[in-house]
């Protein structure tokens, strides 16, 4: 067993996540989240105690905020509470996006403000440890009031009554805290309220996103690199003083990781004398455009390393005073998720356009549509209007969710984030950039060995050989759904974007 991760609620950071899931290491709750929290779950029984109405604790939900609950009904209020928000449908999250949704629900409730007992939060660890993951399903949040019934589903397995997948077996009921070796969870006052408050699904699916961002923007540098040679384009696009010259981070770093893949190559030596003035926007503007983007990421990185550490539900315990506030509010999820969603979309969008230039004959050394016999081969004709499906698709996926709202829980929560929506679609646009970039990778690779023997630059010609030694070159029309399909995986795995060197390699998180 490797180190383990301490959870105190204050320093996770999202490299925590990723290694975690690399390394699977052991989580507990470190020794002063235990006792912070302890001090509000007291605090908690002394309102109970008291009769103090205090939202969540002793009164009814949303709309029903006025009502009061008995003392001896305190405990039902509880579990009414989650089976009746169990209410998600969809597809079920993947293995991966459920951990995480487990560590940052466990490190939210380690602050300690939460009025829940470490007791049920290393009950959660423990189904983390025996990788016993409930089966939360991927829809059914507004992102307002937390994620709700994504977080009921994960609740229910906590008390006994839920769904999760262990050993790629589906357990029910009790035999779900039994495979971890637990029994049932019995909800105090407030848990359940703490444990369905949060917006720690919304979150695992943005981090998803921006962790598939950066890797689309390292495989984008490669790959659009390799279509400059493939091209004969021009490298004075990417001469620093240009980029000094604007001043932005992200455009000064992108230009310099070009410069460091475009040194020189025999196919640049070779139209040293050419008559072309300029290369299109598609080129000529990857700094400008993939700049953007890494500047995007940067800040969606900053603001979801923030969430690591957030609490996120309500009511709030603070000494003595149980304070209603909004927290689980997602709009700085939602905002940010959306912002990615476009600026991934712009990832494939030019990618579009540069696969439309290598079929163009731009290059005069290459055939329209990079064939080999024009007329009788159709070469990447076909491939390149599967690009522009996905490029366009994008757009509508890109369309922010965050300025959406509507009213729920009779008009109490009446501005919602849809915030979990903004970070699914954040993901399907990723899957067709993958699949966009692959694309483009094909045609660049392509684009390379129809100029042989001339060669690409030493940096760029392992990108080149990795492409071939997983889709031998074939010259001749054939089927390439299931070569866009392998380069795809290339990139969603970061194992493309792994070959750039060092200096090209500058990670947002």
């Amino acid at each position: 067993m490797t180190e383990g991760l301490h959870l105190d609620g204050r320093t996770l950071r999202l490299r925590d996540l990723v290694d975690y899931e690399a390394r699977r290491p052991a989580v507990a709750l470190a020794a002063d989240a235990r006792a912070r929290m302890q001090g509000s779950v007291d605090a908690v029984a002394r309102i109970v105690a008291s009769g103090k109405p205090s939202y969540g604790v002793n009164t009814g939900f949303g709309a029903f905020a006025n009502q009061r609950i008995p003392r001896e009904e305190i405990r039902t209020l509880q579990y009414n509470l989650v089976r009746s928000h169990a209410c998600g449908v969809g597809e079920p999250l993947p293995a991966h996006i459920v951990r995480r949704i487990m560590l940052l629900k466990a490190n939210s409730l380690a602050v300690g403000v939460s009025g829940i007992r470490a007791e049920v939060v290393e009950t959660l660890l423990d189904l983390l440890e025996a990788d016993v993951l409930p089966r939360i399903p991927s829809k059914g949040s507004v992102a307002a009031s937390g994620d709700l019934a994504p977080l009921a589903h994960l609740t229910l397995a906590l008390i006994g009554e839920g769904e999760a997948a262990h050993r790629g077996a589906l357990v029910e009921g009790p035999a779900v805290l039994a495979a971890a070796g637990r029994s049932p969870v019995e909800l105090q006052a407030k848990e359940g309220l703490a444990l369905l408050n949060g917006t720690q699904v919304t979150a695992a699916l943005a981090i998803e996103g921006l962790l598939r961002g950066h890797a689309l923007v390292e495989s984008a540098l490669a790959i659009g690199a390799l279509c400059v040679d493939g091209l004969a384009g021009s490298y004075s696009p990417f001469d620093p003083r240009i980029h000094a010259a604007r001043g932005l981070d992200g455009q000064i770093r992108v230009a310099e990781q070009f410069r460091s893949l475009l040194t020189d190559s025999a196919i640049k030596r070779s139209h040293a004398d050419c008559d072309r003035v300029q290369d299109p926007y598609a080129l000529r503007c990857m700094p400008q455009v993939f700049g953007a983007v890494w500047d995007t990421l940067a800040h969606a990185a900053r603001v979801l390393e923030c969430e690591c550490n957030s609490v996120s539900d309500n009511p709030l315990v603070f000494g003595e005073e149980v304070i209603s506030g909004g927290n689980f509010h997602a709009e700085p999820l939602g905002f940010v998720a959306d912002f990615m969603s476009i600026a991934v979309a712009e990832l494939g969008s030019i990618s579009e356009r540069r696969i439309d230039l290598l079929e163009r004959k731009v290059n005069p050394s290459l055939n329209m549509f990079l064939t080999t016999r024009p007329g009788l081969e159709s070469g990447f004709m076909i491939a390149h209007v599967t690009s522009a499906a996905l490029a366009s698709e994008n757009k509508t996926l890109a369309h922010p969710a965050s300025v959406d709202t509507i009213p729920t829980s009779a008009g109490q929560e009446d501005h919602v984030s849809m915030a979990a929506w903004a970070a699914l679609k954040l993901l399907r646009i990723c899957d067709n950039v993958e699949l966009i970039l692959a694309i483009e990778a094909l045609a660049a690779a392509r684009a390379i060995d129809a100029q042989a023997p001339l060669t690409t630059t030493p940096q760029l010609a392992p990108v080149h050989a990795c492409i071939r030694a997983r889709v031998p070159y074939d010259p001749s029309d054939h089927r390439l759904d299931r070569e866009i399909e392998t380069i795809a995986g290339m990139i969603r795995t970061g194992e493309l974007g792994a070959l750039l060197p060092e200096r090209a390699r500058t990670a947002v998180i």
